[in-house]
């Protein structure tokens, strides 16, 4: 053990390498336990650096600081850079009401929080961790932390609360969402696997899908008419990929100057809306699938990986011109549309080029289709979106009535940016794209480490608080703060605004920032139709729960 000590003075850096190698480890095997499918997940790791820490090893507090700030940095950018590109879309008509419940959540957890923290004369050091752990929300712990070190005389002991009550309120944070759903579940009487079914029949009916029709053409006014003049078909949306000549028996690409007659065959590609409409100008659906028909058209899909062609409009590349091919439709984010003429190029689309296999083959090749470039993560946009999150989080922000300017910090900044710079997609040759598997790494790294040393810093002061404290009353009032805005809104949104059980399960785990309780959602939904109401609020209750924790600690301070 003498060596050991003589190893921490010595060699500090290492020493800390290996104390925090040590919490990983630990932790993430006690996250892995679940008791019913249940269990702390990544807050393992807060639990093993508080025990390793109340045994007397901890790290130098330089080195404990930094990694805390860069292992935030790292978590909060890598949300922002997955949940930016549908950060406004869910903002949109059919996400408002969601989002306003899932604000009115945040915002009465907070007031429950400070209401709490008064009656209780609960130090408001100790309070915003109530507010964090409760919520189970880790980056709102990083911003309070941030924002008490501009509190005048803050102390050592003040500096570790959040720590210490965010882990007294996490494991009824966990708890407190899964009661909070089934409680619903009981009081309201809800089958759920019934409820699933009339979910999905209501996704089918207000989401057109994109579809093939085979059309005949039986407008004498459309004789000799070109492709790209047809009527309707660019208000509609509708793309012309294939032509079946009357009499003949091949199919070959269609483009935009391809001459059509009456009796052609025409294969539409649009939402079935569109295709209707577009068919009672043409003329007649037809019985014969031109995918099946004979000919040298084919089709292949390319992902758009070449940096000259992003933010270029389909009609700008001139794929059809240059090498005789028809873009078909696009599928960005798991969603497709149409290829309209105006929709500009994003990395990582994939395209649907329909022609002959040479063309085929040049058109992939003038997109990129590289799937090397799409699975590599570029790390200078990383480094700058970082570097642009934390000036960002440095800028004072004025607002009247405040005692102080407020900032972002080190969890808003970084996210700020992240959410910006995603949505952009592109700044010159600069691409903000991070593959899927390289972005869940780098937040396990920065969630681990941060959470690995609050546990360190906290570990010292919790055991004493829990059992000589007010640990129990800090628990109680956590148990409010979870439960009491979850109930509320939940009653309101199923008794009132008639929403699915798929959606309020969604919106109760979202509105947290939760994925086990998402996971215990889908498991007693039975799907995994939860997750669309997850994901619509979560990138807003986020962004929240982080501006709240800072006013509450910079209002009270």
């Amino acid at each position: 053990m003498n060596w050991l000590t003589d190893f921490a003075v010595m060699h500090p850096v290492a020493h800390a390498m290996l104390v925090l190698a040590s919490v990983a480890v630990l932790g993430l095997s006690l996250g892995s336990v679940r008791i019913r499918g249940v269990g702390l997940g990544i807050a393992g790791v807060l639990f093993a650096g508080i025990f390793v820490a109340h045994f007397g090893h901890t790290i130098d507090h330089t080195v404990l600081e930094f990694v805390r700030e860069f292992g935030l940095v790292l978590f909060v950018y890598t949300i922002g850079m997955q949940v930016g590109p549908g950060f406004l879309d869910s903002l949109r008509k059919q996400g408002l009401p969601l989002n306003i419940m899932a604000a009115a959540i945040v915002l009465l957890g907070a007031a429950i929080a400070l209401g709490a923290g008064h009656f209780k004369k609960i130090p408001i050091a100790a309070v915003v961790g109530l507010f964090s752990g409760a919520t189970t929300n880790t980056p709102s712990l990083g911003a309070a932390q941030e924002a008490l070190k501009s509190v005048p005389d803050l102390t050592t002991a003040e500096a570790a609360m959040p720590g210490v009550a965010y882990a007294a309120a996490y494991p009824f944070g966990i708890v407190g969402i899964i009661f909070a759903m089934l409680f619903l579940r009981w009081i309201f009487r809800i089958h759920a696997q019934r409820e699933a079914e009339e979910f999905e029949k209501q996704q089918q009916t207000g989401t057109e899908q994109v579809e093939r029709m085979s059309i005949e053409v039986d407008n004498a006014n459309l004789n000799g008419v070109m492709v790209r003049n047809l009527p309707g078909k660019s208000e509609l949306g509708v793309i012309v990929s294939r032509i079946e000549y009357a009499g003949e028996t091949e199919v070959v690409t269609a483009h935009g100057e391809t001459v059509v007659h009456r009796g052609d065959t025409l294969l539409a590609v649009g939402t079935r809306g569109a295709l209707e409409k577009f068919r009672l100008i043409v003329g007649k659906e037809s019985r014969r699938d031109l995918m099946k028909a004979q000919g040298q058209v084919g089709y292949r899909t390319a992902v758009v990986t070449r940096a000259n062609v992003l933010g270029k409009s389909l009609r700008e590349l001139g794929l059809d011109h240059l090498f005789g091919v028809t873009v078909s439709r696009v599928t960005r984010a798991e969603h497709e549309v149409t290829a309209v003429a105006d929709l500009r190029l994003q990395f990582g689309d994939r395209v649907r080029v329909v022609g002959d296999t040479t063309a085929i083959e040049k058109a992939a090749d003038a997109l990129g289709n590289s799937l090397k470039r799409l699975d590599h993560t570029l790390f200078i946009p990383v480094f700058i979106g970082i570097g642009m999150g934390v000036l960002i989080g440095s800028f004072p922000i004025q607002i009247p009535g405040m005692p102080a300017p407020i900032s972002l910090g080190m969890a808003g900044g970084p996210l700020a940016a992240a959410l910006f710079l995603s949505r952009v997609g592109r700044i010159g040759r600069l691409v903000w794209y991070m593959p899927v598997s390289a972005n869940i790494a780098l937040r396990e790294l920065g969630i681990v480490l941060f959470l690995a040393c609050v546990g360190l810093k906290a570990g010292s002061r919790f055991v004493d608080i829990l059992i000589h404290g007010d640990g129990l009353v800090w628990m109680s009032c956590a148990a409010l703060i979870t439960v009491l805005p979850l109930l509320t809104i939940g009653f309101v949104a199923r008794m009132f605004l008639k929403q699915n059980f798929m959606n309020l399960c969604g919106l109760l785990a979202g509105s947290m920032t939760d994925p086990p309780a998402l996971a215990f959602a889908n498991s007693i939904a039975g799907s995994d139709a939860p997750a669309l109401a997850y994901s619509t609020v979560y990138p807003l209750s986020m962004l929240l729960r982080i501006l709240v924790a800072q006013l509450m600690v910079l209002l009270c301070r």
